[in-house]
């Protein structure tokens, strides 16, 4: 299994009126903390990319437990608890800087080729940095 964390602050402008982050930040806060996972396996994202792979998100399931807040230092812990085949699944959960758990969450992207716009299996570059973690 791969863990990481992944600490950030909340800024005004990702909150609504009430100072509660909007919904729809979340999905960057994740990515935010996928790119942090990859950069961590020593393959910075932007890396995977230039070897022609895309990491396109095909399923996003979220549950929000308690807001999170304006100004506050926010945890996202990241996993991959399973060997990725031609889809990768990410489980997230955020933690408020009290250690609650206020979000949960899951991604699942897929590797596509970028010269053909295929999906393709994990490729071997990759797959070497994440075995080495399980």
């Amino acid at each position: 299994m791969i863990h990481t964390i992944h600490s950030l602050r909340v800024r005004y402008g990702e909150t609504d009126p009430m100072k509660y982050v909007y919904y729809g930040n979340y999905a960057e806060y994740f990515e935010v903390a996928r790119v942090e996972l990859f950069r961590t396996l020593g393959m910075p994202y932007d890396e995977i990319e230039n070897r022609g792979i895309w990491l396109p998100v095909s399923e996003f399931q979220i549950k929000y437990l308690k807001p999170a807040l304006y100004d506050q230092v926010l945890e996202i812990h990241t996993y991959v608890k399973k060997i990725p085949g031609v889809r990768i699944e990410f489980e997230y959960e955020i933690y408020n800087d009290s250690k609650q758990l206020i979000t949960q969450a899951k991604t699942t992207l897929y590797f596509f080729d970028s010269k053909t716009k295929r999906p393709v299996k994990c490729p071997d570059f990759l797959m070497k940095l994440i075995e080495k973690e399980f």
